[in-house]
């Protein structure tokens, strides 16, 4: 299946950061594709350093439950634990699994798709770039119209 995710990081040399997580997802599929970086002010916890961030599209054979235990994995070994920080504070990367496929899912550990994704031209943006025409499997708007909605 395809997996859409964003990434951010606002610790450190952040785009070393994105850069390592992108080589890190490898471990849980193909990458498929990388939007460019976008320097972006925090949003929500204010009092924090800008971000870097980033989209990617992974292929992989992992149930979606599955690569999002990949992906905190991947936040926990580069030094981030969700459990010690505040939920919007300062991080060396984040990974927020956005859609996979057209699955639509609310568990105590998932919700999919992300139900922020849509509010979120922070988002949306370097999601645009590599998938525009990709489907909000609820919404049936496609990530381009979602970003154009978002910036109206």
């Amino acid at each position: 299946m395809l997996a859409a995710l964003a990434l951010g990081s606002n610790l450190g040399d952040r785009e070393a950061n994105l850069r390592e997580a992108v080589r890190r997802l490898e471990l849980l599929g193909v990458v498929a594709a990388v939007s460019s970086f976008h320097d972006t002010e925090p949003v929500g916890y204010l009092e924090q350093p800008r971000f870097l961030n980033a989209a990617a599209l992974v292929e992989t054979e992992l149930a979606p439950v599955e690569f999002l235990r990949g992906l905190l994995g991947i936040e926990l070994a580069m030094g981030r634990d969700r459990a010690l920080v505040p939920a919007k504070g300062p991080r060396v990367i984040d990974l927020d699994l956005l859609m996979v496929g057209d699955v639509v899912m609310e568990t105590v550990e998932l919700v999919l798709p992300h139900p922020a994704m849509q509010e979120r031209a922070f988002v949306l943006g370097p999601l645009a770039e590599i998938a525009r025409e990709m489907r909000h499997p609820v919404l049936g708007m496609t990530v381009g119209e979602l970003l154009a909605a978002v910036r109206m």
